[in-house]
């Protein structure tokens, strides 16, 4: 499956916080990741370029991700949602990938946001995708096919394990979803779900062999479509997450494998099929 498409692997800032941030980059940079994927501070422009030159210290680029704005209030909410893609989009990362909307604002309250979010993008020159997720706007593969439908130019950050756990499957009834997903796709959260949640405990358990297989095919059909496509590079970042998404022992809270582990073994599985 070689190309000229360049595959650029991430990693999450998320559960690492209590590292030292140029420790955290360092450890980022021997492992072998091309950037990194986190938020900015909102309103703190001293933390933010010491946090920018941090990053071109360790020759490391950024994807912004947005997913802080929270407020149930409709207007509030977007108010707040632009402020903080405004701040994300000055500091010029390679792209945004937002956590957008809820799942219970109306079909017009969400399109609203969708439609702010252009707009942020095209005032600031960014690239704004928006993440599959629980919670948000994109919850389900049916909800976000209304949203792709209805707007031909929006892109996505596929993270097809939240629909795994929200329809209790591997989501083989919804083919046609998945594939308009696919065809949106512009960055891929490897993080792989199973009918009962957003994350197993370990990819490397041969256990979860159906749930991991499912997840390759999908993401190889995203890298098939962007190579067909001649785009110049894809994105993609090793999501496994901390507790409680990891989980835990009774009583100790240990958790019962190693994030940072598991991503690393995601990134170098990746690497190799794709060819990179």
């Amino acid at each position: 499956m070689k190309s000229n498409m360049n595959i650029l692997f991430f990693c999450p800032l998320w559960g690492a916080t209590d590292l030292p941030f140029r420790v955290f980059l360092d450890k980022v940079k021997q492992a072998g990741y091309d950037g990194v994927e986190m938020s900015l501070p909102l309103d703190d422009t001293p933390q933010q370029v010491d946090i920018l030159k941090d990053l071109a210290d360790f020759g490391l680029t950024w994807i912004a991700q947005h997913y802080e704005t929270a407020d149930p209030h409709p207007q509030k909410h977007r108010a707040e949602y632009v402020r903080r893609l405004e701040n994300l989009a000055s500091a010029r990362p390679l792209f945004i990938n937002s956590q957008t909307g809820k799942d219970w604002f109306t079909f017009e309250q969400n399109r609203q946001l969708l439609d702010d979010a252009r707009a942020v993008a095209d005032q600031h020159g960014v690239t704004i995708v928006h993440e599959t997720h629980r919670g948000k706007f994109s919850f389900s593969a049916q909800a976000t096919a209304q949203y792709l439908r209805a707007d031909p130019n929006l892109r996505i950050a596929a993270d097809f394990s939240h629909w795994c756990a929200v329809s209790e499957s591997l989501l083989e009834d919804q083919v046609d979803a998945v594939a308009l997903a696919i065809s949106r796709t512009d960055h891929i959260h490897a993080r792989i779900g199973f009918p009962e949640g957003p994350q197993i405990n370990d990819p490397r358990d041969p256990r979860w062999g159906a749930a991991l297989a499912a997840h390759l095919a999908w993401w190889d059909q995203i890298v098939a479509a962007r190579r067909q496509g001649q785009t110049r590079w894809l994105t993609i970042t090793p999501e496994f997450g901390p507790p409680p998404y990891m989980p835990t022992l009774p009583f100790s809270g240990d958790p019962v494998a190693s994030q940072w582990e598991n991503n690393l073994h995601m990134m170098h599985l990746l690497r190799e099929r794709y060819g990179q």
